[in-house]
């Protein structure tokens, strides 16, 4: 966590402005008919986001325009600003397309390569975690993640399992045999959920700087651990091939002790 650099006011106020605006892009598309698009990766995307992002980077480019951006549908410009915004406009696009309320927009600002502030935004509930410094917040609430240390009471989510490879399978199954119970396919929200001391652990496999560096100042200002899945801190990458999310100290170290298979 970068406690050392305070995320400027005017800074804070474009976050929020930003996810009030997606949500009134977003919001109208929930549960109706969509045309879906297939990226690069086979991944889906649709109008809503495409539109939501597009949204973001006009109010960043007006307010900020020497600021970076890396917004997952439109790509990267001025890489090498002090300043860099990154933008998820829909984490959890196959939830979205389900009707399922397990998705959000996805904000966080970086200076000189560390996250400063991360944003989870809800568009239908109004949920919004927020995370800068030493404060963690839903809806201007202070949050807390859980103090539970003993690995078989665990709780443990994932995104997508077919984001493992056969190795990371089974260090996943091995984790998921050792805890309480497992849940899959809630995205962004399961950090979210972390946040607020639902879950215990949170693993995640092949994905991307926008997925994760939104989350982790909010999981990390919570009282949270982020790292690999050996124990390493993450640089400031565009992909992560593995990220550990845990509670606390205790938790997120009997967790690596299985993902090591010590």
């Amino acid at each position: 966590m970068n406690a050392q650099t305070p995320c400027p006011p005017a800074f804070l106020a474009l976050a929020h402005a930003m996810a009030d605006a997606a949500t009134e892009v977003i919001r109208p598309w929930f549960r109706k008919r969509l045309a879906i698009d297939a990226k690069a990766d086979a991944s889906p995307v649709t109008i809503a986001d495409r539109d939501a992002e597009t949204v973001m980077r006009r109010m960043i480019e007006a307010a900020f325009p020497e600021h970076g951006i890396r917004g997952e549908e439109f790509g990267v410009c001025r890489t090498d600003a002090d300043w860099i915004w990154v933008l998820d406009p829909i984490d959890g696009t196959k939830s979205f397309l389900s009707g399922s309320l397990a998705f959000g927009t996805q904000i966080a600002l970086l200076h000189r390569g560390k996250p400063i502030l991360g944003l989870i935004n809800q568009p239908i509930t109004g949920e919004r975690w927020l995370g800068t410094g030493m404060k963690a917040t839903l809806n201007d609430e202070p949050i807390r993640t859980g103090d539970g240390t003993v690995l078989n009471e665990a709780v443990l989510y994932t995104s997508a399992l077919e984001q493992f490879d056969s190795q990371r399978h089974d260090r996943f199954a091995a984790l998921a045999a050792s805890v309480r119970f497992t849940r899959f396919s809630h995205d962004c929200y399961a950090a979210g959920l972390l946040a607020l001391g639902g879950i215990d652990l949170l693993l995640e496999s092949n994905v991307f700087d926008y997925d994760i560096l939104p989350q982790k100042p909010i999981i990390e200002a919570a009282g949270g651990i982020v790292t690999d899945w050996d124990g390493r801190a993450l640089a400031d990458a565009r992909q992560y091939d593995t990220v550990l999310m845990a509670a606390n100290e205790e938790i997120h170290r009997a967790a690596l002790k299985v993902l090591r298979r010590d």
